[in-house]
């Protein structure tokens, strides 16, 4: 994930989206690129288009937080659009250090005591702790019952692997598609932020070799913030249930997000799940 190529490829896909119209620009007839021309978007800018030019190259090195803004506005960037570009021109300025990927840490990370007994606190609903790479490093028992399936493999489940190479994916997940898009959202905004980390890498070249609809959405660098929503699982013993979740950024651990599902009070949902806590408490007693 080298940084000039991200820059590149997200400014070009962004600057492609936009047509002239939706700029306050005449459309016409003879546009040989889709969306603005780079012109255009320097001039939305006010910057000259030869230092446009250099940005969209993958040049985002010392440029300013004013530029940047500007470029913003000028391709209608969201707020979780701005966020990667500015993550991207972060990592821009240590780019020699940055272009290397990170050796792994020898030591597994564990949570602290008190992080196991938080988790383990919260009955109603699965509750888990992942990092950017959608590993899951952490979780109650609801949550290990709910995601049995990612679990199978005896190695550090990872939700991305799970969505985009596991067939059981498209039976879980009652909505495949959104669920997809949503995974690769996050690794995208994390590929901003952390363009070093080997593991995300990795992972990346491995679903991209192996997962045409990865790659596809790969491809498109969209990037779009998810604090909160609401999923429908079909699980295997309890049939299909619709959960809320809040996603919470841990002060104690930067980086790592503490996931937490919830059904509505009185729902279908909150039935099946209380059935889907009931069944893992008897496993456990019956062990």
């Amino acid at each position: 994930m080298d940084n000039r190529d991200e820059v590149r490829e997200f400014l070009v896909s962004r600057r492609a989206r936009i047509a002239p119209e939706r700029a306050g620009l005449p459309g016409g007839t003879r546009r040989r690129v889709p969306g603005l021309r780079r012109s255009e978007v320097a001039a939305l800018a006010d910057v000259s288009v030869e230092y446009y030019a250099k940005l969209e190259r993958g040049n985002l090195a010392g440029a300013s937080p004013a530029v940047l803004e500007a470029v913003a506005r000028a391709l209608q960037l969201d707020d979780a659009e701005r966020a990667h570009l500015l993550h991207l021109a972060q990592s821009a300025d240590g780019a020699d250090v940055l272009a290397r990927p990170r050796k792994r840490a020898g030591k597994k990370w564990a949570p602290h005591r008190s992080l196991q007994w938080t988790l383990d606190a919260i009955t109603a609903g699965p509750a888990f702790v992942s990092n950017g790479r959608l590993d899951l490093l952490a979780e109650n028992e609801l949550a290990r019952a709910l995601y049995s399936g990612l679990y199978a493999g005896g190695s550090t489940p990872n939700m991305a692997r799970y969505q985009f190479l596991d067939p059981g994916s498209r039976r879980f997940y009652a909505d495949w598609e959104p669920a997809a898009d949503m995974t690769v959202d996050v690794l995208r905004a994390e590929a901003g932020r952390n363009p070093g980390d080997k593991g995300l890498h990795d992972l990346v070249g491995e679903l991209s070799t192996r997962s045409d609809e990865f790659r596809g959405r790969w491809g498109a660098h969209n990037v779009r913030r998810h604090g909160t929503g609401v999923k429908r699982f079909r699980h295997p013993l309890v049939g299909e249930i619709t959960l809320t979740w809040e996603a919470m950024a841990m002060a104690a651990e930067p980086g790592l997000t503490l996931v937490v599902y919830t059904a509505e009070p009185g729902s279908p949902s909150a039935e099946r799940l209380e059935l889907l806590a009931s069944w893992t408490a008897s496993s456990r007693t019956e062990e």
